[in-house]
């Protein structure tokens, strides 16, 4: 595939996207023979980070200015030794080429945010690779959403970066026939078989060799699609056999015959474009033995940990504040249950139901925590795809993303609705007041919300479908209440259960409450078992605080 425009085409299922990936070093290499080339070289390690990749689905932060998105890719994937001058001037030409310039401070768009068109988010998501000026651009069917108009002014812009000498190489499904005239090099695929490969203007010409002719005012594009299926008047060179019942049960009319990919392919495999191909290939892979599809996993970032951390949070905190509705939602919940938490144990007495209704609020206040880190779980699964995209392109490490999401996420969603719910229910209920056992209740909150958020993360990771991964983490989420120390006595669980005690965010919690409130506190009842007289008070013992 040479310098120009190179478009590889079939049907659905043919196999487009995944030569695709092949052939940009980012599919799974296991099961794979044979290498990649690249001007007769074998991949670099880092190759796959010093090209372009543009996703079938946008991967842009949509509460972010087109402007914004194109900083934070030119910060974190080109050397710092370039200085940000030199970088804004890039950004500038980058925006002029894609006619991005009118739309530079206006936000991408979310589902609550109204933003800018699906050509110029399109157009978004090509900057965002060409920041690097990358000599080769790969694209996973670039006009998926766009009306016929706004496809073809994307392909005319790939066309005019291809005459600067770039690669572009690029999936697409059915494309019209002005976007087909476009194409300088065409890759047929038919059920994961290669049934043409060669300049796109003779591709007529050569199914027409093979008894398929294009009808006239036929889109070329529709026309090969339809002989690759088997399901056009242009397939005349086709047998077609009339079902006849008296012969259905012949062995000779059940032989199984080739499919008409299996067919097409062969015709390929004859032909004079094959041979060419197969010659050139065998001149440029001599002396390149070895499968280089191993070394270009090698992960190379442009960048330091500590820089990829800053854009990272930087990006998190906009993203927050521009989108303030999940945070705002948090706390308002969090509290009305406190309102409601603090209601029902207020003014809590120095007696036997004193103590049952301090651990009963304790208990609460650990479950709220927990149950409300649910949230992260959807905000991570949105961005899943971003975060993939700009992983695997080499913007970051999984820990700096991890940990700026971590630190952003803290203060809205998790330290202030601590703060909220600590504040609101410790004087309604009557906790002891003392200061250090104030401040130690809401660090102990925060903890258990940080701890339970980092959780949920975790469980986020794996799954794709926001209702599954809320059902695994409720299912852990109940196994940790079980074992907190309130609902089983854990002395009692038998020894091959026992274990799971370790496990519990909720245990550690409850234990940590109730260390800071019992401890020091006097209590007046008749039970002996559970009280033990001092002159006129009486106070629990330590033992049965676990």
């Amino acid at each position: 595939m040479r310098p120009g425009m190179n478009a590889i085409l079939g049907p659905t299922g043919s196999g487009k996207s995944s030569l695709l990936d092949i052939l940009a070093a980012r599919k799974d290499p296991s099961g794979l023979e044979g290498q990649v080339l690249i001007d007769g070289a074998p991949q670099p390690p880092n190759f796959k980070y010093i090209s372009g990749y543009v996703v079938q689905d946008d991967v842009v932060m949509g509460t972010l200015t087109v402007r914004e998105n194109f900083q934070f890719s030119a910060a974190l994937r080109l050397p710092r030794s370039i200085r940000n001058k030199e970088k804004n001037e890039r950004i500038d030409q980058v925006m002029k080429e894609l006619g991005l310039t009118k739309v530079a401070d206006s936000k991408v768009g979310t589902m609550l945010i109204r933003g800018v068109s699906g050509g110029e988010r399109k157009r978004t998501n090509i900057g965002m690779e060409l920041i690097i000026d990358p000599s080769l651009l790969f694209l996973d069917e670039p006009t998926t959403g766009l009306d016929a108009s706004t496809a073809l002014a994307v392909l005319l812009l790939l066309q005019r970066m291809s005459r600067k000498g770039k690669t572009i190489i690029f999936s697409i499904h059915q494309p019209r026939y002005s976007i087909f005239k476009l194409f300088d090099s065409l890759t047929l695929l038919a059920s994961g078989r290669l049934v043409f490969h060669g300049p796109a203007k003779e591709a007529l010409d050569y199914f027409s060799g093979l008894g398929h002719s294009c009808e006239l005012f036929n889109n070329p594009a529709d026309f090969f699609l339809d002989i690759i299926n088997g399901d056009s008047t242009a397939v005349n060179a086709h047998k077609v056999i009339d079902f006849d019942p008296e012969l259905a049960l012949d062995s000779s009319a059940l032989k199984k015959e080739t499919t008409i990919a299996d067919n097409l392919a062969e015709e390929y495999s004859k032909s004079t474009y094959h041979s060419e191909m197969m010659s050139e290939l065998k001149k440029l892979s001599q002396g390149k033995v070895g499968n280089s599809a191993s070394v270009s996993r090698k992960i190379t970032y442009a960048t330091s940990f500590f820089h990829q951390l800053k854009w990272v949070t930087k990006r998190s905190v906009k993203n927050h504040l521009r989108s303030p509705q999940a945070s705002i939602a948090q706390v308002l919940v969090v509290l009305l249950l406190g309102l409601v938490l603090g209601i029902i144990f207020f003014g809590v007495p120095d007696d036997l139901a004193g103590i049952q209704n301090r651990a009963g609020a304790m208990f609460f206040l650990t479950n709220i925590q927990c149950f409300s880190s649910l949230s992260i779980v959807q905000l991570f699964i949105i961005e899943k795809k971003i975060f993939i995209h700009e992983y695997i392109s080499g913007y970051y490490r999984v820990s700096s993303y991890f940990l700026a999401k971590l630190f952003v996420d803290l203060i809205p969603m998790r330290a202030v609705p601590s703060i909220v719910l600590a504040t609101t229910t410790y004087f309604l209920i009557g906790f002891k007041l003392q200061p250090v056992a104030f401040f130690i209740t809401l660090l102990t909150l925060v903890q258990v919300s940080i701890t339970a958020a980092s959780l949920g993360l975790a469980v986020a990771i794996g799954q794709d479908i926001i209702a599954v991964a809320n059902l695994y983490l409720n299912v852990i989420f109940i196994l940790m209440i079980i074992f907190s120390g309130l609902l089983v006595n854990l002395p009692s669980v038998v020894s091959w259960l026992a274990w799971l005690k370790y496990f519990s965010i909720a245990r550690y919690s409850f234990t940590a409450l109730q260390l800071n409130e019992f401890v020091g506190l006097n209590f007046c009842n008749s039970s002996e078992s559970v009280f033990t007289t001092h002159g006129n008070s009486c106070s629990v013992h330590p033992e049965f605080i676990t």
